[in-house]
């Protein structure tokens, strides 16, 4: 039965209630049944909320390019390509809108020491997923070899054992 409540979802882009260094209290539609009318729609929509000096640490969606609108405070955020890993990064304000090409690592941090910031991120994916590139090198199950990781990162194998040993889940909330 089609009904306009199929394309409504209420309340939950507000803001937060507790602040944390930064909380993605939207939703990637991952389950197209807690709001059906984006099912096939091939888009999602989340509010991010940064507190002072919040972080949103290297990331990147999959399968979905990102388009984020500052919707109050200042970040300063980027994106590194593939090979050469060239860093396109600016400040942004209110207002001002950037995009996160498909699959590229990206991030963002509230420039302010004294106040939140927040943004509205747009993907083009019911479906973008996300991974964290901290959690997903650090904080693999089965860990990724601590060989492999120090001769990667061109570090002690300590360094990295103890890198391993972090709490890793949400680590950019």
């Amino acid at each position: 039965v089609s009904t306009v409540l199929l394309f409504f979802f209420a309340g939950k882009l507000s803001v937060t209630s507790s602040m944390h260094a930064v909380r993605v209290n939207g939703f990637p539609c991952k389950d197209p049944m807690a709001f059906p009318g984006l099912n096939t729609l091939g888009i999602s929509l989340a509010r991010i909320d940064y507190g002072p000096l919040g972080v949103n640490t290297p990331h990147i969606h999959p399968r979905a390019t990102e388009l984020l609108t500052v919707l109050e405070g200042t970040l300063y955020l980027g994106f590194v390509t593939s090979n050469p890993n060239r860093l396109f990064s600016r400040v942004v304000k209110k207002g001002d809108v950037f995009v996160f090409p498909k699959a590229m690592i990206h991030f963002q941090m509230n420039l302010a020491h004294d106040k939140p910031a927040a943004a509205l991120s747009s993907l083009s994916s019911q479906n973008p997923g996300v991974i964290s590139i901290a959690n997903a090198v650090f904080g693999s199950n089965p860990p990724i070899s601590d060989d492999v990781l120090a001769t990667a990162f061109q570090v002690e194998k300590k360094l990295i054992d103890w890198l391993q040993s972090q709490f890793w889940e949400n680590n950019h909330y």
